[in-house]
C-alpha cells in the first residue's frame, strides 16, 4: 500500500456487511462463527489492514501491565478500580493499582515510574486533567480517561459523565423545593483548574435563583467533614450541600450532627454516585446512579479495541440516574436573598 490511506475498521465492517463491533470481535476471534471470522480475516488482508500494534496486543492479552491510576480515598472510585481490573483480568491482561491520593504532584510522580514498569496501558481517573505532564508519558503506552478528557494527549480516548445533566437536576431538584443558598462541595485541589462540574454549577445556579458557594473537599470522611463544616459555620450557611461524590456528602453528615443540624430540616444534601452507603445511612441520601458495569466496559473496550471508543471523538458519555431520597426537602428556615 504505497502511498495509499490506512485501512480503518469501518472499512472493514462496510465491506463484510458487519457493524464496527462485530467485526473488532471476528478479528480478535472472540465472537461469530468460524466462517464469519475466517471472512473477516481475509478481507482485512485483501485490504491491507493493519490493526494498532498496540491494541492488537492489548486486546491479545500477550502485552504486560496496565496501570489504574486515581485518587481511590473516594468510596465510588474505589469500586471502579475494582471492577476495572476484574474487567482487564477477564481480557488476560495484568493491572496495577497506583493511588494518587488527591496530589497532582504524586500523579505526575506515577506516571513516570510506568516506563521502568512495562505499563503497556493507562487507565486513569486524572486529578488534574489539564496538566502538560500527561504528555510525557510515552506515546506508544495507550491511555483511557474516565471522567474527563486529557488536553494535553488529544490523542487518547476519555468515558466522561454528562456534568451539565447531573449539575443541572441537582440545582433544579433543590430549587423546586424552596432552596435559594447552595454550598457545593467538590474534590479538588486549589491548584487544580476548574472542572466543568463546578463551573456550571454556578452558571446553572445564576439562571435558576440560586446563590451556588463552591468549596474545595478532600474525597476522605473525614477531611470532607471539615470542609462542610466551613461552609455552615455562621448565620448565612447555605440551607443545602451538593456533594460530588457520596463519600463528602457523608462527611457532610458528620458535620451537621457535630454542629446539631439535623439532616434534612436544617440541612438538605445531595450526593453524586449511589454509593452501596447512600441507602444504608440515616436518612438516606439523595444521590445519583451510574452504569459502573457499562462505564467499566466502555473504558476497557477503548483501550483494547485497535478503534479505542469507534466515535469519531473517541469519547463516550454516560448520564446519570437522579435518585432522590430522604435527604433533602424544603428548607425549615427562610434563605437568604438570591443575587
Amino acid at each position: 500500500m504505497t502511498g495509499a490511506q490506512r485501512k480503518t475498521l469501518q472499512d472493514i465492517a462496510d465491506a463484510a456487511g458487519l457493524s464496527k463491533a462485530a467485526t473488532s470481535y471476528a478479528l480478535r476471534g472472540l465472537r461469530g462463527s468460524e466462517a464469519t471470522q475466517a471472512r473477516v480475516r481475509a478481507i482485512a488482508e485483501e485490504l491491507g489492514y493493519s490493526a494498532d500494534p498496540i491494541a492488537r496486543a492489548l486486546a491479545s492479552g500477550r502485552s504486560g501491565n496496565v496501570a489504574i491510576v486515581g485518587s481511590l480515598r473516594d468510596l465510588w472510585r474505589q469500586g471502579l478500580a475494582v471492577m476495572l481490573s476484574e474487567a482487564l483480568r477477564a481480557q488476560k491482561l495484568s493491572s496495577i493499582i497506583a493511588d494518587v491520593d488527591g496530589s497532582p504532584q504524586r500523579e505526575e510522580e506515577v506516571l513516570r515510574s510506568l516506563a521502568a514498569q512495562r505499563v503497556d496501558g493507562v487507565i486513569a481517573l486524572p486529578v488534574d486533567p489539564s496538566a502538560s505532564y500527561w504528555a510525557d508519558v510515552p506515546a506508544q503506552t495507550r491511555i483511557v480517561s474516565i471522567g474527563d478528557a486529557l488536553t494535553a494527549r488529544p490523542d487518547s480516548e476519555s468515558v466522561l459523565f454528562d456534568n451539565e445533566y447531573g449539575v443541572g437536576t441537582a440545582l433544579q431538584h433543590l430549587a423546586d423545593l424552596g432552596h435559594r443558598t447552595v454550598g457545593l462541595l467538590a474534590p479538588t485541589l486549589p491548584s487544580t483548574p476548574g472542572r466543568p462540574a463546578e463551573l456550571l454549577a454556578q452558571s446553572l445556579g445564576d439562571s435558576m435563583g440560586l446563590t451556588v458557594t463552591v468549596s474545595s473537599s478532600p474525597s476522605s470522611v473525614h477531611g470532607a467533614a471539615q470542609a462542610a463544616a466551613q461552609l455552615l459555620v455562621g448565620d448565612h450557611r447555605p440551607t443545602a450541600l451538593f456533594c460530588l461524590g457520596d463519600s463528602i456528602a457523608f462527611g457532610a453528615y458528620r458535620a451537621a450532627r457535630d454542629l446539631g443540624l439535623s439532616v434534612p430540616e436544617d440541612l438538605s444534601i445531595l450526593g453524586f454516585d449511589d454509593s452501596e452507603l447512600a441507602s444504608l445511612v440515616s436518612p438516606e441520601l439523595t444521590t445519583f446512579g451510574w452504569d459502573e458495569q457499562a462505564i467499566v466496559d466502555a473504558a476497557v473496550g477503548a483501550l483494547t479495541s485497535p478503534e479505542g471508543t469507534g466515535t469519531a471523538s473517541g469519547r463516550v458519555m454516560f448520564r446519570p440516574v437522579f435518585i432522590a431520597r430522604a435527604s433533602t426537602t424544603r428548607p425549615s428556615r427562610p434563605n437568604a436573598p438570591s443575587h
